[in-house]
């Protein structure tokens, strides 16, 4: 495939509302979430991975749960879920399609017990972007360029410093998004957008070879 074959990466705004334009994501509402603290900036992002039943992609069910709507007798492993209310602000499917669920503007419940640089309750100041997949294969090269377009669009409109992954903010709690996530090949997708601002600093990113806290 010659350069100008290439299709062009996925291109996303952050209205004033904090939702993205209805033709560049899948909108599902959900009611787990509500307003961030006031005076609190989301200047966090943070990167998850989720797959229902574990391992198994496609379905509604990611959506059914952040809708709570989840039918808990299809599957076996669905009966702990039951007590959950979570959701995040975006999900990005295998084939690199965004799923939003809530306004960046407003607090998704997504972290849960957390802390970040001696700041603890990350929900109140982070962005969570959960990736269809797991900890245990290799995620799609589309969802690295979603990934990308997608963080670049928030460092628009929010204050983002820095990236951790959830087994960052709550380590021996959570190990996602997991070994299989490259850290270094979404660094090189993001660094092929253009800077926020001239001198705007980089967002930090956590060091591969061992935990954010």
């Amino acid at each position: 495939m010659t350069e100008q074959q290439k299709p062009l990466p996925p291109s996303f705004e952050i209205g004033a509302d904090g939702w993205c334009r209805p033709d560049e994501v899948v909108r599902q509402s959900s009611p787990n979430c509500d307003a961030r603290p006031e005076g609190c900036a989301a200047d966090l992002l943070v990167i998850h991975n989720i797959s229902l039943p574990p391992g198994q992609f496609g379905g509604p069910y990611i959506a059914d749960l952040f809708g709570n709507r989840l039918d808990y007798d299809a599957h076996p492993y669905f009966e702990q879920l039951r007590p959950l209310r979570v959701s995040s602000h975006f999900l990005i499917l295998r084939d690199g399609g965004v799923v939003q669920f809530v306004s960046a503007n407003d607090r998704a419940w997504h972290a849960g017990a957390s802390c970040f640089e001696g700041r603890e309750r990350c929900n109140d100041f982070s962005i969570g972007i959960e990736l269809e997949g797991s900890d245990f294969e290799q995620f799609s090269a589309l969802q690295y360029r979603a990934l990308a377009a997608l963080t670049h669009a928030l460092q628009l409109r929010y204050p983002l410093a820095a990236v951790a992954g959830h087994e960052h903010i709550a380590p021996g709690r959570k190990t996602d998004p997991g070994p299989f996530f490259d850290w270094t090949q979404y660094q090189q997708a993001l660094a092929g957008h253009a800077p926020k601002s001239p001198g705007a600093p980089a967002l930090r990113f956590p060091a591969i070879d061992k935990k954010v806290n």
